[in-house]
């Protein structure tokens, strides 16, 4: 066991400094050379730039001596928003320890407090650490203190850096090197040959996937045949390697070393992240269950939005597109969804409503495809018949359910005291509970409890709103509670619009109707018949908007003479729009579902 090696990630709060961080790191350890070096380099993706932020965790190797010593330090950079909370939980299952920083003109944040207790529940030497003390000195002291109390030391061993100017940041390095310890095997079973954990993966169109690798037990080479254990796949390794950050192909993959195995599989079902690298002899043997490696949990989506093909793009297109994505996003799921106006589709799960804005962009801009989306929505246990239903398409939901059971979620949020009667106040809007207040340094942390379907109607908007940007939040599944929801239905020349079917909250239903009739009556072009746009819930219309009909001049053509020929020309109109306002289908254009379906 070379005991040289120490891995570790970066955990924070969104934009707190982590891929600057990460920045000075590969200078100091030589890693990237001064003329390739640019901002932000382990963010690999245009849009993570764009936005400022980490949306895919980054491993990479440093070589680095220290004293005589030479060290190989495996470093993954997190995510730090809630949303990628799955991509922070799946890195902290290949590491010892981690950094846990802490912006000092901001303080500790809802996600601070997240990620250091999942870094402990897994077992972590966590390292604390302000950042930007170049620009808020005086903030640094207090800030410290605050940090220590939350991980139990003292202020003195609070690191105090700035990833901009890179001080301190040569003694945070000096510090992960002595208290992160030296990876150690997970089984002393001589039966094992070589395992390693999957925690992320990537397509490659010549090598196949690559699986994103922490080898556990033993060691792996290229050539080797191994079995992917949950999906009972054998497999012949055809190359291993490294990240620097770039793939460099390597002989082998020591025991506690982080790096990459190109499989030759062309099918993204096969590579799982989570799963078992197990090592085996030539032709496969059946794999024992206790060698199976735990630790990771299951994502758990929490909207469901329809993807729908638009413009030149076809299903196949659309489906090999996500396809693609779940590779290296395994929070993402999807199943199969038809619509009568729009065709054939997929539903597909998502964290949160950032999610959901990345994987719409990144499909757009990796792939080239065109899409249209349906309204967001949650899944629900309804009663139905003597029956529990597990409901998320709108579609399914019964007229007269016996009971309906909605999923809860427990809320963290952290606030500036001055702000904390304005957070409370939310409640009026989104069914807030608040259960606990306490202070948390110079924030308030607010613990609420609420339904799950208020989160995804812009309460994230809302809070930073009346927060002025400072408040933020956590969450976690909080069990079920009962729900008073009712379907919402649009028709069109009484025909239901079931692109436009949702499931609302009761006492939402009217203003929600009101806003989507009033919206169509806008964006429709005129029939040649009047038609009737109406909002329909709990068996009853409850707002209706009438668009006149097209208006023609059918006497224009006529002048002078007897006006009963007018009169008998306008009867035959009248009678014809008649006819057709009896058999009218009106038919939305893929112009109007787009923007009577934006947010």
């Amino acid at each position: 066991m070379e005991s040289n090696i120490r891995n570790f990630v970066i955990i924070a709060h969104v934009d707190h400094g982590k891929s600057t961080l990460a920045d000075r790191l590969l200078e100091i350890t030589s890693t990237i050379p001064g003329r390739r070096m640019k901002p932000q380099y382990l963010d690999q993706l245009d849009l993570e730039r764009e936005r400022g932020i980490t949306i895919k965790m980054a491993p990479v190797r440093m070589d680095y001596e220290l004293d005589g010593t030479p060290y190989v330090l495996n470093l993954i950079d997190t995510p730090g928003h809630s949303d990628f909370q799955y991509e922070v939980s799946r890195a902290l299952e290949a590491v010892e320890g981690a950094i846990l920083l802490v912006d000092v003109t901001k303080g500790i944040q809802a996600q601070t407090l997240s990620n250091f207790r999942n870094a402990r529940a897994a077992g972590l030497t966590i390292i604390g650490a302000v950042n930007k003390i170049d620009v808020a000195p005086e903030n640094a002291d207090r800030m410290a203190a605050s940090l220590a109390e939350l991980i139990g030391t003292s202020p003195e061993k609070i690191f105090h850096i700035s990833g901009r100017t890179g001080a301190g940041v040569p003694e945070l390095l000096r510090a992960v090197i002595r208290d992160v310890p030296p990876p150690r095997p997970r089984t002393a079973d001589t039966a094992v040959g070589g395992r390693a954990l999957i925690f992320d993966s990537l397509y490659n169109d010549h090598k196949g996937i690559l699986a994103y690798v922490r080898v556990v037990d033993g060691e792996i080479r290229a050539g080797d045949d191994v079995v992917l254990v949950a999906g009972d796949t054998a497999v012949r390794v055809k190359e291993v390697g490294v990240f620097v950050p770039e793939h460099k192909t390597a002989l082998r993959l020591k025991e506690g070393e982080i790096g990459y195995l190109a499989t030759g599989l062309k099918e993204p079902a096969l590579v799982r992240i989570g799963d078992t690298v197990f090592k085996t002899a030539p032709g496969g043997v059946a794999v024992p269950d206790r060698f199976a490696l735990t630790g990771y949990r299951e994502a758990a989506p929490v909207m469901f939005i329809s993807f729908y093909p638009d413009g030149a793009t076809k299903f196949e297109d659309l489906k090999k597109g996500f396809e693609r994505l779940r590779l290296t996003d395994a929070a993402l799921s999807f199943e199969p969804d038809a619509n009568e106006a729009l065709g054939r589709g997929l539903k597909v799960g998502f964290l949160g409503q950032l999610h959901f804005e990345i994987t719409s962009t990144r499909l757009e801009r990796e792939f080239g495809v065109n899409f249209l989306t349906s309204f967001p929505s949650i899944a629900y246990r309804v009663k139905h018949k003597g029956e529990f239903l597990i409901v998320k398409d709108p579609h399914d939901f019964p007229t007269d359910p016996e009971g309906v059971f909605q999923p809860m979620i427990r809320l963290e949020i952290l606030s500036p005291s001055q702000y904390m009667n304005a957070v409370v106040n939310l409640g009026k809007n989104y069914q807030l509970e608040v259960i606990e207040i306490k202070n948390i340094g110079d924030n308030v942390s607010i613990t609420a409890r609420m339904p799950l379907a208020e989160l995804i109607r812009d309460f994230d908007d809302q809070l930073k709103s009346i927060s002025a940007g400072f408040a933020s939040f956590s969450y976690e599944f909080d069990g079920e509670a009962s729900a008073d929801v009712e379907r919402l239905e649009i028709l069109l020349a009484n025909e239901p619009v079931s692109a436009l079917t949702r499931i609302v909250f009761k006492k939402d239903l009217e203003r929600e109707g009101r806003a989507t009739v009033e919206r169509l009556k806008k964006l429709l072009p005129a029939e040649q018949f009047a038609v009737a746009i109406q909002a329909r819930a709990e068996g009853r219309i409850i707002a209706r908007e009438t668009l006149a009909a097209m208006k023609k001049d059918v006497t224009g053509y006529l002048y002078g003479g007897d006006r009963s020929r007018k009169m008998k020309l306008w009867k035959k109109q009248k009678r014809g729009k008649e006819r057709l306002k009896a058999s009218g289908r009106v038919n939305l254009s893929a112009e109007i579902f787009r923007e009577i379906l934006k947010k």
